[in-house]
């Protein structure tokens, strides 16, 4: 087994050909980099000048606003787990992660009724920003709007990549896809429970996650296979991509949800970044897909955690994630689903 001390960078831009078509050699190294790594990163996909640069900039912007104004977009009052997470109060592996956010989504109305045995779909609903600073929701949905067409492209090569129609995976996200973005802060020294933990050690549990990082750095990725943890070096404007649990699911683990941590700044240093999580309707159960037999041969099963179990049922995979990591707001709007309930 070849050990990765570095991961793919690949340029959307060279994608397809003239003719509209994918372009043989992309497919062959994002094959390469899906199957072997996990995780790639990918320029010349369509951002605007200084479109990244303004996103982060005004993020940044709002992490230095009064602490009134992010309470004021508390988590705790969202059905749909929107808005800000204060600094440390996201869990991962049962511990703190050092960093504060504000989660965001499609903007629907809630559902006046969830159909039984589908909590998840209480998921559906309203987001949380400032009203004094606009500014954020208009960087924020803007690059939501780019991030889905990219979305939509990286699957479109990854299905011809698997030897798959380019609209395989269409389906489950036509209509009202349940994608998900984050506005993060990470911060040095302020949560001592969290040690080092930026971010815990974890796999996505979407599709495809696409993430714009500072120069800070602190991402680390472990290949299937892998004990050593490889760093994602910040590429100024790229996207780092990264292939969540329902992707691991339907190709039995040719794709594997790779696993990643980010390791906290040091005191006094400021880390931002925004995560992007293409995924399809929260009702869309995913089926296996039949892979061709080379690449069947090298399947390498899904992963099987009794603590963590991976479902093909999106939104119940998405829910899961969130009673997990937010338990405060889990227990508010899902008691029926939480470990607590159940053992009062």
């Amino acid at each position: 087994m070849t050990i990765r001390t570095s991961v793919p960078v690949l340029d959307l831009s060279t994608a397809r050909t003239d003719d509209g078509g994918f372009n043989p050699e992309f497919i062959d190294a994002l094959r390469d980099a899906a199957h072997n790594v996990g995780f790639f990163q990918i320029t010349g996909y369509g951002a605007r000048d200084g479109q990244p640069a303004e996103l982060l900039d005004t993020v940044a912007e709002f992490f230095k606003r009064p602490l009134d104004e992010r309470l004021e977009l508390d988590n705790r009052n969202s059905a749909q787990f929107r808005g800000y997470t204060r600094l440390g109060k996201e869990i991962t592996q049962g511990r703190a992660d050092s960093r504060e956010q504000i989660d965001f989504g499609p903007e629907r109305e809630a559902l006046a009724e969830v159909p039984e045995g589908q909590s998840f779909m209480k998921l559906q609903g309203p987001n949380q920003w400032p009203t004094e600073f606009p500014e954020l929701e208009r960087v924020a949905m803007e690059w939501a709007d780019l991030m889905s067409r990219v979305g939509r492209e990286l699957l479109a090569g990854i299905s011809v990549a698997l030897g798959l129609e380019e609209d395989h995976f269409a389906e489950p996200f036509a209509g009202t896809p349940a994608w998900m973005g984050k506005l993060v802060h990470y911060v040095g020294g302020q949560v001592p429970e969290a040690g080092t933990q930026g971010v815990g050690a974890h796999a996505d549990y979407g599709f495809v996650t696409m993430l714009l990082q500072d120069a800070v750095g602190g991402l680390e990725v472990q290949p299937y296979g892998q004990e050593e943890w490889i760093t994602v070096e910040p590429l100024e404007g790229a996207l780092v991509v990264n292939l969540g649990e329902m992707l691991e699911v339907a190709t039995n683990g040719y794709l594997m949800a790779t696993i990643h941590r980010v390791t906290a700044p040091p005191a006094g240093v400021d880390r931002y970044s925004v995560p992007f999580f293409w995924s399809p309707r929260l009702d869309a159960v995913i089926d296996p897909v039949e892979l061709p037999a080379e690449l069947a041969a090298e399947a390498r099963g899904a992963s099987d955690d009794p603590q963590n179990p991976m479902l093909c049922s999106y939104g119940a995979n998405m829910l899961k994630g969130f009673l997990r990591a937010h338990p405060e707001t889990a227990e508010k709007f899902y008691p029926e689903l939480t470990t607590t309930s159940h053992a009062a």
